[in-house]
């Protein structure tokens, strides 16, 4: 069982917070991350969680539009092997309506092979995936949050320098909170505090 401590966190300056383990360090620190994301990583088990602000795609039915953005991802990231596991309703998001447009929310969960940064095919890692969209509809918005979890980690791969190569530890084994529980704490807690973070549409 995990006890970890889970603090809030600002997004975007603030404008938005969510709260997660504190294990996950804000990437922009380490690398240039763009303007529409925010990274956080735990480099001791190469997981990251990601939340990013896209123009609202009104060709995409709210059905099924997490798994949508992860097929999208996987194409993006030239993955092998995209398999989807799961797919969640549209669960109805009341604390995040804007002048009365509700806001709605899907999550999904893939798995996909993947490599790192530059590297070729020859050193992709088998990744669990899992998506949640929220669509908010008042500011014509999506919201992606993406949680990576190596299930297994290619020798070749940069990864193998820094959490060793073959299966990854399960998080139950090493009393920390899964990738799975991660996500859907960041969901749970995700604040918008100020609409005008989302521009003229505020």
């Amino acid at each position: 069982m995990s006890t970890e401590l889970c603090p809030e966190r600002p997004l975007f300056g603030g404008a938005i917070t969510s709260s997660f383990p504190q294990r996950f360090q804000d990437a922009s620190h380490i690398r240039q991350v763009p303007d529409h994301q925010e990274v956080f990583v735990d480099p001791s088990r190469d997981e990251s969680l990601i939340f990013e602000l896209l123009d609202f795609k009104p060709d995409v039915g709210d059905v099924g539009s997490a798994s949508w953005f992860l097929h999208d991802l996987a194409r993006e990231q030239d993955a092998e092997g995209f398999k989807l596991i799961e797919q969640s309703h549209v669960i109805d998001v009341p604390g995040l309506s804007y002048r009365n447009i509700p806001s709605v929310a899907t999550t999904a969960i893939g798995e996909m092979a993947i490599s790192k940064g530059r590297q070729g095919r020859e050193a992709q890692n088998l990744l669990r995936v899992y998506v949640a969209n929220i669509r908010l509809k008042g500011v014509e918005t999506d919201v992606l949050v993406t949680a990576y979890e190596p299930i297994l980690i290619n020798p070749l791969s940069e990864s193998a320098n820094a959490v060793g190569s073959g299966l990854a530890v399960p998080a139950s084994q090493s009393g920390i909170m899964p990738m799975c529980d991660v996500i859907k704490q960041s969901l749970s807690t995700f604040k918008v505090n100020d609409w005008s973070l989302f521009g003229s549409s505020a």
